[in-house]
């Protein structure tokens, strides 16, 4: 059985850097760097992360299930547009997709 639940937070970013100095001292959270675009928070209750280059305007929800591809093909099948195909990032792989209302949203498979 999938899990299906929303298990990480994605905030977009201009510059990673002044967002970890700005939510780490505030918060008391704390990060791991992957590159200079992305950055993990932990801490907050619920992971995250700051990224630079995924291009949303907005906060990404991501939710985490065992079943990829027939959570793509679900969406699809619900009526929700794939706007980013599944691709393979460190530690897992993961596709966005649209509602019905142009929320953007992301399913990763953790490996």
């Amino acid at each position: 059985m999938s899990k299906n639940k929303i298990a990480y937070l994605e905030l977009p970013s201009t510059d990673v850097s002044m967002l970890k100095a700005f939510y780490g001292p505030l918060f008391g959270w704390s990060f791991h760097d992957y590159g200079e675009t992305y950055a993990a928070f932990s801490d907050s209750g619920l992971d995250g992360g700051f990224n630079a280059e995924n291009g949303t305007a907005a906060p990404l929800a991501v939710i985490e299930t065992d079943e990829i591809e027939t959570m793509e093909a679900k969406v699809r099948e619900a009526g929700g547009t794939i706007t980013t195909p599944t691709f393979s990032y460190p530690g897992g792989r993961r596709f966005h997709f649209l509602d019905p209302n142009g929320n953007e949203l992301a399913v990763m498979q953790v490996e």
